[in-house]
């Protein structure tokens, strides 16, 4: 990469005074202001329409014409109640879709409104505030503790930079910056002399040259993505639109089939029987049609977004809320998902032994324990004591409780777990009283430590310098160790004791920190008590007080739900962009890895070199593992397939066929760039797997977007990771997710439920017209009489009352009916399944047929002739017939519950459902009994014998649908006991 001076030659600017004003207001005319591209919004006319684009509603709109035409060749008489119904069915279906979904915002715009900040700049040697969107290329920033970056910068200077990275690189540590010239290009997070657009400074100050503005940075890039990363349909969508296509040809079909039928066999009739004929059809293709199937879904899946609330799962599009019960793979982020995002210390190791502290994240709440108990009054009191007290003042973050009772920090999030730490011990009150602050010596790159040198008010005012660093750093500059209250003279096995004490904390995945202390003699103080000398000769013969462990701890309740999830067959995979080492190990720790791959990572790292330290880590890992791999196009599997982890330069030497192989082999993806992670969710997706994107950053925006399903932290979570997400968290717990998996396979097998509940409900309508005009002769429904005219078994008014009452009200009971206990129990639904496979419409073809068997034979139990002899007349043998058809439909609701269990299985357990059903038998009574209704539906009142008769034979259903049901259970039962 270019030095500063060839830089600054490249973009025509000054090391110290930065832009002349008039070549700023050159550049940001010519260049555009440093802002984000928004993607026009759709109009709110175009929102409007966006849930009619339904197959299904095309069909339901085309039926509802035919049937108003239809009215209209009739002579308009009465109201078109069929076309009516369907078209506030269909209005419906769309206000309950543009509601929930109205809520959805434009990602880019989200990412733009993030980025808005306020800079500090030097323009003609003048120190200026501007905003954001005034920056130019060849800006000098000034940057200082707490700014927001305006824009991607090269340093120029930095004294102890940190830099809070995690929204862009999901780096969950503060990134200390320098402004070295680095020897090649390297990742993203691994750029230490930039800073970028969307970060913000956690500690001390720097200044920078501005390379890159607007969409040219790297969250420029990242709303590229946003821009060009289409929502894919959810597998609900597709197969909704599959159905609805499918119908539209059944419906089509069944109306010719049946009027060619008719002509066929009775010749062409007179103008007013071929018009009969014609609106025959026509209520057969209306009554093919599930009018009430979009609302009855709208409403079902707007009912499980309510229940997924009431569990903090927001979930903003209808659709999505059955695409969690699908998802095969959540792919997650680390930190702030499955862990805290909090610094934590969790052990503390010293001369005396090792400590735990429990608690995790900035709440002051935990213990210190000592092997399983309580840490007591003694040496290692005394050692912690020590080690947590020095650790505090050699730092300058804060730990404060706002006045809505929360723990927040300001600075560097390492210091402030010291001060944590501290409290839990009890130790702040006491180290506030003793010491003041005289004197510190900033962190550098190059010293590797920083110190702070206080007056101890408890011996005199002297002078103690504490110093904070890595161990191998603070070792060199130890001669004595502190054991309990006493300081002795630090050997060779004292030093062999301590690296080993590092080693320890570093194989457990931790962040090792050392705290060492000395006391300045008077000599090393000027006449205002104020230290002199330089660093060097300060920072010597130090008495080391211990080393502690630093964790971003997992999230509570994560293990578990990772569990419940892999027990479900749904697979958890890691994306992030922190450090391999650190995200396998908290794989391992949360079971999304065996321990034995993580151990091996440790053997790797201790093969190549003792040292501890980050970096060095990453880069011997990497070598030794592509020691033992063959190149990525020779290797069949992924090519690190021994850490269980693939880095982001490794998916970059994978082509998109090597990557699919290896994304379903791998359970941890680290140092991943935004890019990398939409490559592995398409790689996924590529594999058939239904994906479950969860994240919090602005890194994460593009996946989230892409995945089938998008799950942003609602918390800690960006604006822009709510925006792209299809459904947000609002307690930004993963085991919500689970619980969401659960809700969302509740939700598809009611859908299931339902759709066989109508679909076979009403083909029974379709089948007793058909056959019924077909066999007319077997049912005695034939009319001999010259130029009579058809006789039907069901009349238009009589199917369409059978859709108003039986369709809507059970089917939507059903879409409440509680989850099964077996709903995690058993593997996802794959992608190319169908929601109606051929079992299914088995069952639903089947019982269709009873259906119009059962009201068949009822007719043909009332009419003389056909197979029964019957003594009553047509209007009364219809009624009965038609009675049976609706009755044959209720008991089907507690049939369609389930293809294989018992419908006396829980039988109760859904009070909606008994609800609809009696409803709709006391509006089946009504149109039988009273006057009003026998004459708009021909119909007549039957006796109580005739009721009887009527239930006995549409209960046939139930019975025919549980003796197929034993088949399935014997069947099974056979099978499994067979293998």
């Amino acid at each position: 990469m270019a030095d500063l001076a060839a830089l600054t030659l490249a973009l025509q600017t000054h090391l110290h005074n930065g832009l002349a004003p008039d070549e700023a207001a050159r550049r940001l005319a010519t260049d555009g202001p440093n802002t984000l591209h928004v993607a026009p919004k759709m109009p709110a006319w175009r929102r409007v329409l966006q849930p009619l684009r339904d197959p299904l509603v095309y069909l339901l709109l085309l039926a509802a014409a035919v049937a108003l035409a239809a009215w209209v060749v009739q002579g308009r008489e009465g109201w078109p109640m069929d076309a009516t119904v369907i078209v506030l069915v269909v209005l419906l279906n769309a206000v309950l879709g543009w509601v929930q979904e109205a809520k959805a915002q434009n990602a880019v715009a989200a990412l733009a409104r993030l980025t808005q900040a306020h800079c500090t700049v030097v323009r003609g040697a003048q120190v200026q505030r501007i905003a954001s969107a005034e920056l130019v290329v060849g800006d000098l920033l000034l940057l200082t503790e707490g700014d927001a970056v305006g824009a991607d910068a090269r340093l120029t200077e930095a004294v102890d930079l940190r830099m809070l990275e995690a929204p862009l690189t999901g780096e969950s540590e503060p990134v200390l910056k320098n402004a070295a010239t680095l020897p090649a290009a390297v990742a993203l997070a691994d750029r230490l002399n930039m800073v970028f657009k969307g970060t913000s400074v956690a500690q001390c100050s720097g200044r920078a040259l501005v390379t890159s503005t607007g969409m040219r940075s790297e969250v420029g890039s990242i709303a590229t993505l946003l821009q060009t990363t289409e929502n894919r349909p959810t597998p609900l969508q597709v197969e909704v639109a599959r159905v609805g296509k499918l119908l539209g040809l059944a419906a089509v079909a069944i109306a010719v089939g049946v009027v060619l039928t008719i002509l066929v066999m009775n010749g062409v009739p007179a103008p007013a029987g071929l018009l009969q004929v014609l609106l025959l059809g026509v209520s057969l293709a209306v009554a093919a049609v599930p009018e009430g199937l979009p609302a009855v879904m709208s409403v079902v899946l707007a009912l499980g977004v309510q229940r997924m609330a009431r569990r903090h799962a927001i979930v903003k599009h209808l659709a999505s809320v059955e695409t969690l019960g699908s998802a095969s793979v959540i792919a997650t982020d680390k930190t702030g998902t499955l862990t805290r995002a909090e610094m934590t210390i969790v052990r503390v190791m010293t001369a005396s032994g090792a400590t735990h502290i429990t608690g995790a994240g900035y709440v002051p709440e935990g213990q210190l324990h000592h092997a399983g108990a309580p840490l007591l009054a003694g040496d290692l009191y005394a050692e912690n004591l020590a080690v947590l007290t020095g650790g505090s003042l050699a730092g300058n973050a804060v730990l404060q409780k706002t006045e809505a009772g929360a723990w927040q920090i300001q600075g560097d999030p390492t210091e402030a777990a010291f001060l944590v730490a501290e409290h839990k011990l009890g130790a702040t009150v006491g180290r506030k009283k003793r010491y003041t602050r005289v004197g510190q010596i900033a962190f550098s790159s190059d010293r590797k430590r920083m110190s702070s040198i206080e007056a101890d008010h408890a011996h005199g005012g002297a002078r103690v310098l504490f110093c904070k660093g890595a161990p191998g750093v603070l070792l060199e500059r130890c001669t004595q160790v502190r054991v309990g209250l006493a300081t002795v003279k630090l050997d060779a096995a004292g030093r062999q004791r301590i690296l080993a004490d590092a080693a320890t904390l570093a194989d457990a995945a931790l962040r090792t920190l050392a705290v060492a202390c000395r006391t300045l003699p008077e000599t090393d103080a000027d006449v205002d008590g104020q230290p002199t000398g330089d660093a060097a000769d300060l920072e010597r013969d130090l008495t080391y007080l211990g080393t502690v462990g630093i964790a971003d701890p997992p999230r509570s309740g994560v293990a578990a739900a990772i569990r419940e999830a892999q027990q479900a067959g749904v697979r958890v995979v890691m994306i992030t962009g922190d450090h391999p080492r650190t995200a396998l190990r908290i794989a391992s720790d949360l079971g999304l890895v065996r321990a034995a791959e993580a151990s091996a990572m440790d053997e790797v790292t201790h093969a190549v070199m003792p040292d501890v330290t980050h970096e060095a880590t990453h880069e011997a890992m990497h070598k030794v593992r592509h020691q033992a791999t063959p190149p990525a196009s020779e290797a069949p599997a992924h090519p690190n397939a021994l850490a269980g982890a693939l880095t982001g330069d490794e998916i970059d030497a994978l082509d998109d066929a090597a990557l699919v192989a290896a994304a379903h082999r791998t359970p941890v993806f680290a140092r991943v760039a935004p890019r990398h992670k939409l490559r592995i969710v398409r790689a996924l997706q590529a594999g058939a797997d239904v994906v479950a994107m969860t994240g919090d950053g602005v890194n994460d925006a593009p996946a989230l977007k892409a995945a089938d399903i998008g799950i942003a932290m609602g918390i800690t979570g960006t604006e822009v990771a709510k925006q792209a997400a299809r459904m947000v968290l609002a307690d930004d717990n993963f085991g919500t997710i689970v619980h969401a998996v659960r809700e969302g396979r509740g939700v598809l097998d009611n859908i299931r439920k339902f759709l066989r509940y109508l679909l076979s409900s009403n083909l029974g309508e379709v089948l007793t017209v058909f056959l019924g005009v077909v066999g007319a002769a077997v049912w005695g429904l034939q009319n001999s009489a010259p130029g009579a005219a058809l006789v039907l078994p069901l009349l238009a008014t009589q199917i369409l009352w059978i859709n108003l009452i039986t369709d809507a009200g059970p089917a939507l009971a059903m879409g409440v009916d509680p989850v099964s206990p077996g709903a995690m129990a058993r593997p996802p639904r794959q992608r190319s399944a169908r929601i109606i496979d051929a079992r299914m419409w088995a069952g639903i073809a089947s019982t269709g047929v009873v259906m119009a068997l059962l009201s068949l034979v009822t007719i043909d139990l009332y009419l003389p002739g056909g197979l029964i002899e019957g003594h009553e007349d047509l209007q009364r043998a219809r009624t009965a017939g038609f009675t049976v058809l609706v009755l044959a439909q209720l008991f089907n609701c507690f049939n369609a519950r389930s293809e294989t269990r018992t419908a006396f299985d829980g039988v109760f357990s859904n009070r909606w459902l008994w609800a609809a059903v009696v409803l709709s038998a006391v509006l089946q009574v009504a149109v039988v009994h009273l006057p009003l209704l026998n004459q708009a539906f021909g119909t007549t009142p039957l006796t109580a014998q005739q009721w009887l008769v009527c239930t006995a034979m549409a209960s046939g259903v139930l019975w025919a649908a549980e003796l197929r049901k034993w088949g399935f259970r014997t069947w099974a039962r056979r099978a499994t006991e067979s293998r």
